[in-house]
């Protein structure tokens, strides 16, 4: 049988435990039962392909992201550095995140795949463009640019 993202995070978390890495022992306790939480919150339970637990823990990532934004805003930088030292843990098992310019690239051909011409096509596009980002950038990015580029024209 072949190893999944779940058994590398479970093994990874024996590790962290054996050198006593506080942070990331609870960052990987704490994304195991998100991991868990996904897969019993169905109608039956279910165990989740290496993407689902990618997804969440991108979403887990952004969680860490937007408490980091609130508590430096709150001027609470204590708080907000154990939010970025968990969000970097996290990043470690995510795909790399697209720059700009191949955003930018892809939510392009997303326009021609779906044959949106403006606004009112949005939704399409965000359709077109969810499988070639695939996880490699927030949806609010890829939101920003596919407006940016349908208002252009």
């Amino acid at each position: 049988m072949s190893s999944t993202l779940k058994d590398t995070l479970k093994s990874d978390l024996t590790t962290a435990m054996k050198t006593r890495d506080t942070v990331r022992v609870a960052t990987l306790r704490m994304a195991l039962t998100a991991v868990t939480t996904a897969e019993v919150s169905g109608t039956e339970a279910v165990d989740l392909s290496d993407d689902d637990v990618l997804k969440v823990l991108a979403k887990e990532a952004k969680k860490r992201k937007e408490a980091s934004a609130a508590y430096t805003d709150a001027k609470r930088p204590e708080l907000a550095a154990k939010e970025d030292a968990e969000l970097v843990v996290l990043e470690a098992y995510l795909p790399s995140q697209l720059g700009d310019d191949e955003l930018e690239v892809l939510v392009r051909q997303a326009i021609d795949a779906s044959g949106a011409t403006g606004m009112p096509q949005m939704g399409a596009v965000m359709k077109a463009a969810q499988p070639l980002v695939a996880g490699r950038a927030d949806g609010g990015r890829v939101s920003a640019v596919v407006r940016r580029l349908l208002a252009s024209g």
